[in-house]
């Protein structure tokens, strides 16, 4: 496992990462590693985004029962104006 090590970190942003970590119970480092794991998409999650934005495209190219042999709001509303 890779080590790393930061320099210069502005003291607010290090408070503010120190009272996350006491909040979530971790060492800082821990935290840091939590931190990043949500935000700097591995090969694998880039990967897993591009499959699921393709499955939701199908899916919303996919008619619905709408187009089915259900009637338009169109009809249904000169259906209710006739009665």
């Amino acid at each position: 496992m890779a080590t790393l090590y930061v320099q210069n970190v502005p003291d607010d942003l290090y408070e503010a990462l120190r009272r996350q970590a006491r909040q979530n119970r971790k060492s800082i480092a821990a935290e840091v590693v939590s931190l990043l794991e949500l935000n700097v998409p591995t090969p694998e999650e880039l990967k897993l985004r591009r499959d699921f934005l393709r499955q939701a495209r199908r899916l919303q190219l996919r008619k619905g029962p709408a187009f089915g042999p259900f009637p338009s709001s169109e009809e249904m509303q000169r259906e209710d104006r006739l009665r």
